[in-house]
């Protein structure tokens, strides 16, 4: 059976601005990987409730698992949880749970529930928590879409709520060889290798390294005898 696919959607207009690096796609790419789970899509959108349904229903379509990041916080700009819920055509409003996890983390922290933080507590019919150990603030998932925090920090602590509820398939593996000849010099021999275990995957990328041009070629796959045989070959070719 093939790995189940993930698709991931960063929301914001301060990473397409520049003012924002964005690290949860790095992250959770690495999570993924290790869980059996590939990433085989990812696009960023500004916080426009148009951009945001239109990228989620092509999504939640096209892959067993979604993630989306950014726009569930407390200001006026933070539409996710809105433009989630026209995707999927159903009501929101805040919900008695939601609340009452908010509620407590502000009373802990000797801090007014005031409105604005009470629009963290609105959550998609249908939806269930994700669960929040740093901030309280809830994420939450529905159908196959999972909404997540921007924060990395608290993105990362969704990821590791929601991976142990999701079926994964073999963990996805992969060797590197390292040679000190360009891409041109070793493309033929590499493409023809590639072609040869069909059911892995081949990638080259190149470096520049004291002034020396270089490539590393990886070979990915979950069959580690495979990736093993691939890499028989390679060194023989290139080491």
């Amino acid at each position: 059976m093939a790995n189940p696919t993930a698709a991931m959607l960063v929301i914001g207009d301060e990473i397409l601005s520049g003012r924002t690096r964005d690290s949860n796609m790095h992250f959770l790419a690495g999570e993924l990987t290790r869980h059996g789970i590939r990433l085989t899509e990812a696009r960023v959108v500004a916080d426009d409730a148009a951009a945001i349904i239109c990228a989620v229903n092509a999504l939640r379509t096209a892959h067993d698992h979604v993630f989306t990041s950014g726009g569930i916080g407390p200001t006026h700009d933070d539409i996710t949880a809105d433009a989630i819920a026209a995707a999927f055509g159903v009501p929101i409003s805040c919900r008695a749970d939601a609340m009452a996890l908010l509620r407590a983390h502000y009373d802990r922290a000797g801090l007014e529930f005031n409105a604005a933080r009470q629009r963290m507590a609105r959550i998609p019919d249908g939806a269930s928590l994700i669960d929040n150990p740093v901030s309280a603030a809830p994420g939450f998932t529905l159908g196959n879409v999972n909404v997540m925090a921007g924060v990395p920090r608290v993105f990362e602590a969704m990821v590791a709520s929601v991976l142990p509820t999701l079926t994964g398939g073999e963990p996805l593996l992969s060797q590197t060889l390292r040679v000190l000849r360009g891409e041109g010099e070793i493309a033929t021999g590499f493409g023809a290798l590639a072609a040869d275990f069909p059911d892995l995957a081949m990638g080259s990328y190149p470096f520049v390294q004291n002034g020396a041009h270089g490539t590393n070629l990886v070979v990915r796959g979950t069959d580690p005898a495979r990736i093993d045989a691939a890499m028989t070959r390679l060194a023989a070719l290139f080491g």
